[in-house]
């Protein structure tokens, strides 16, 4: 065969097996492309967001989480708080004012400023506008610090060291408050009123002790502007010519004659005990009643109860020198007792 009819030959079988191949390559970029879409249709499908459901209710907060969002909240100030106001570089301005019931504060040079309602962003911005206006500063940079927000506080009242206004912020229970203000004094009930700010009619008395761990559940919520009043105890005092004379508190149920006589140690030995008074406060004021205590003492007569803030009043036998200052004589000694808890 010659070389050109080889030739013809060789490039006739190429020509036909790239003439099949070229159809299969079509197909196979056709279905290529084809599955390429489908992929993307998928992606985008996968990326479309969900439909949006309508939200639930929330259930209620717990009381300790609405503590939380109320001293988180920020608050516009108002009458009664005690604001501490400076001026960079210019310590004479500097001043501690409380915001009065009419909303103002005043400062020096500048007077009164209504500040109620505003904020101590806003408040300074006014503040230092005075200040600028008046000529008093130049290009002027007030601070404002609140010390105690009446919306952030509350009052506790009664027999605390230290009453007044105490912060409420975060989760601040009873016993919270009661320490802030130095604890109980010595003359202080076995139980206190917590008026809620929102619940003015309905104020809950709760259960004391000298020791308040010994009432965990006494320790309850307080919140922004409540008012706590821990109640004095009922005191009766036994004094004169007795063993340890002293004030008991009576919180632990009715005292009567005879045993306020036992805890106060008993009559002295120089006693007159014909001349026993109670002292009594009335609605006329302080009267003296003659106590029968030997009869008592005897169990020929009945043992008294005694009431509230009494004075048992045992005189010596030389209190004849004393006729007409028995009154005298007991309050004076009263004041000076200590108090003793009845257990």
């Amino acid at each position: 065969m010659a070389k050109s009819d080889v030739n013809w030959s060789v490039g006739f079988k190429l020509r036909r097996v790239l003439g099949l191949l070229f159809p299969i390559e079509i197909l196979l970029v056709l279905g290529l492309g084809a599955q390429d879409q489908t992929a993307k249709a998928q992606i985008a499908a996968d990326s479309t967001p969900a439909p949006i459901t309508a939200p639930q209710r929330a259930a209620p907060m717990p009381e300790d989480t609405r503590l939380d969002q109320v001293s988180s909240t920020a608050l516009h100030l108002e009458a009664g708080d005690l604001i501490q106001i400076s001026v960079y570089n210019v310590p004479e301005l500097s001043t501690k004012s409380r915001i009065s019931s009419a909303g103002d504060v005043y400062l020096p040079l500048v007077d009164y400023v209504h500040i109620a309602g505003m904020t101590t962003e806003q408040a300074e911005a006014v503040i230092q506008r005075r200040l600028s206006d008046g000529g008093f500063v130049k290009n002027p940079h007030a601070s404002v610090f609140v010390e105690e927000s009446a919306s952030r506080s509350a009052s506790v009242m009664g027999e605390v060291t230290r009453p007044g206004i105490y912060p409420v912020l975060g989760q601040r229970r009873l016993f919270d408050l009661i320490s802030a203000a130095g604890g109980l004094t010595d003359k202080a009930g076995r139980s206190a009123t917590v008026t809620h700010r929102d619940q003015p009619d309905q104020p809950a008395t709760v259960a004391l002790s000298r020791n308040m761990a010994d009432n965990p559940e006494s320790n309850i919520p307080v919140l922004p502007g409540d008012t706590i009043i821990v109640r004095k105890a009922d005191v009766v005092y036994v004094v004169g010519d007795v063993g340890r004379p002293s004030g008991f508190l009576m919180d632990s149920g009715h005292l009567t004659v005879l045993q306020a006589i036992a805890m106060a140690g008993g009559t002295g030995r120089t006693a007159k005990i014909g001349g026993a008074r109670i002292i009594r406060k009335g609605p006329d004021g302080m009267t003296e009643t003659p106590l029968h205590l030997k009869q008592i003492l005897e169990a020929k007569a009945p043992d008294l109860p005694m009431q509230a803030d009494d004075i048992l009043f045992v005189p010596t036998s030389a209190g004849k020198a004393l006729a007409g200052r028995t009154l005298e004589a007991a309050i004076q000694a009263a004041t000076a007792v200590s108090i003793i808890a009845i257990q």
